[in-house]
């Protein structure tokens, strides 16, 4: 592989692992906040629904981590 194609790997890697970190860190909050409420359960189960969301986006990046690793 040439150095060109070694940078652009490593800067979709950067990205891929920066964006994990992201999903995951609202993922984090989210939860956190669903916790903290108690007197409005639609909004505390959509605060749910969107950790849920991040959970699953974290889980794509990751895997398309490990394929760029390959």
């Amino acid at each position: 592989m040439n150095k060109k194609c070694n940078n652009e790997k490593e800067i979709v890697e950067e990205t891929l692992k920066n964006s994990i970190e992201i999903e995951e860190d609202l993922m984090r909050t989210f939860l956190m906040t669903a916790e903290t409420i108690h007197s409005d359960h639609d909004l505390k189960e959509r605060l749910e629904n969107f950790a849920q969301g991040n959970a699953k986006r974290s889980k794509q990046l990751l895997d398309e981590l490990n394929e760029t690793k390959d």
